[in-house]
């Protein structure tokens, strides 16, 4: 059993395949060199959702998570061969680098006459099952919602009880040592299979009395979900991004019985974007880094000197916004930026400060415990009104009503930016310089 984004021992078809018959399993996480580019608080949150993994393997077991560094296309071969293992179990992977990666190692096992076996994904729905009637693929949210919910999803599978995992002691010589967790001053959440689960049971049962009434999270969830202020978020992103918890876990336990705005339904939705955006992405490989929509290539941006020092103070959260501020040092702390707050820094890169979308991509990926290419970086398009939204590029945030509007007290900004400045620019001058230049894009076309 290859791990990768699925770091449970729960709702795991690959893992239940794999034991099925009583065979014996090796767990097995390879170490890829690329993942060496990844951010800090994300090595650091993999290195400890890893030794989660390890600990619930040994406590249900004599077996140990094994380790390996380097290419996947060489190391899974080679271990197969080592352990004796005529198939590789993995649940499959739809995104760019995923799928070539995966190719070339079951070219590898191939050679030896074993096998790549891929059972279930990361995804409620996997992408390609959703399509129009003609085959194609959607590119706008709500029609894709319509069909996502009618295809529907799996029920949550068991934890198996009887897996025979291999006694670690066969396989000692094997292993190689975890990497070296990042130091990094980031107060990261508690991670694992269990505190996934301890997560979605307090969002479920906790109570809000923010009308007088009180009622769960998840039903309080479409009024809240948009104030930063308040813990009105299941904060379950990470844990869907590392596999500690899948989505149909989640979707279980609602009740979609509901109106649009129902709690349940929005939360829902949000599991639907997920599948959304990564069902673009598989779609559209190129959309990981370049605009969905080419006619923006020309935009014009800023890059130079003078552009670099702006992103640097929105990097570090000093552009005197107080919400943009508070989002981008909340994110420098803890490794994590409400959704909200997330749209609005968006906004301000690209509509004020006139800047790459990817510039602000990259930062996130660098920084966010939860950064998942498919869902950052086509929120970002979305953002900036390059991607698949129907509201594209003449949507600017006003940072000022935003702050308005959902952190009407302040506390937000108070607990993240209590030391705003001066404001670093006039949004109302940058607005109309941003429609100026979407002008001339439309009058080149």
């Amino acid at each position: 059993m290859w791990f990768r984004r699925d770091l449970r021992l729960g709702d795991l078809p690959a893992l239940l395949a794999a034991g099925a018959d009583g065979r014996e399993v090796v767990p097995l996480f390879v170490v890829d060199p690329a993942f060496a580019a990844a951010g800090a608080p994300r090595r650091a949150y993999l290195h400890d959702s890893l030794a989660s993994l390890d600990a619930s393997i040994v406590a249900r077991s004599d077996a140990r998570l094994l380790i390996r560094h380097g290419d996947p296309e060489e190391v899974v071969a080679h271990v197969a061969e080592e352990v004796g293992a005529v198939a590789v179990y993995v649940s499959d992977d739809f995104m760019p680098y995923g799928r070539r990666r995966d190719a070339a190692v079951a070219g590898a096992l191939a050679e030896s006459g074993r096998h790549l076996v891929p059972i279930g994904s990361p995804y409620a729905v996997d992408p390609g099952d959703v399509r129009k009637d003609d085959g194609t693929a959607y590119k706008v949210f709500t029609p894709f919602s319509k069909i996502w919910r009618r295809v529907g999803w799996e029920a949550p599978h068991p934890e198996p009880d009887d897996v025979r995992w291999a006694d670690a002691t066969t396989f000692d010589d094997l292993s190689e040592p975890l990497f070296d967790r990042p130091d990094l001053d980031v107060d990261l959440p508690a991670v694992g299979e269990e505190a996934a689960h301890r997560r979605w049971t307090d969002f479920l049962e906790s109570a809000s009395a923010a009308d007088g009434t009180l009622r769960s999270g998840v039903e309080a969830y479409e009024e809240l979900r948009d104030l930063p202020a308040l813990d009105g978020t299941s904060r379950l992103s990470a844990d869907l991004k590392w596999g500690a918890i899948h989505p149909r876990t989640l979707l279980a336990d609602l009740d979609l019985s509901g109106p649009r705005d129902d709690g349940p339904v929005v939360f829902s939705s949000e599991l639907a974007w997920r599948d959304f955006y990564a069902d673009v992405l598989s779609v559209n490989p190129r959309s990981a880094w370049e605009n969905l929509n080419a006619k923006f290539d020309a935009m014009p941006l800023d890059t130079d000197a003078a552009a670099w020092a702006k992103f640097d103070r929105w990097a570090a959260g000093t552009t005197g916004f107080g919400i943009v501020d508070a989002g981008m040092r909340q994110l420098l702390a803890t490794g994590w930026m409400h959704n909200r707050v997330r749209m609005i820094v968006a906004s301000f890169l690209v509509k004020d400060l006139h800047l790459p979308w990817q510039w602000g991509a990259r930062w996130f990926m660098d920084h966010l415990i939860d950064g998942d290419l498919a869902s950052n970086n086509h929120g970002w398009q979305w953002a900036a009104g390059t991607g698949t939204d129907a509201a594209p590029y003449f949507r600017v945030f006003n940072p000022t009503t935003q702050q308005e509007r959902y952190d009407p007290t302040g506390e937000y900004v108070d607990r993240w930016a209590p030391d705003v400045g001066e404001p670093m620019l006039d949004h109302k001058a940058e607005r109309e310089e941003a429609l100026r230049r979407l002008k001339t894009l439309s009058a080149g076309e």
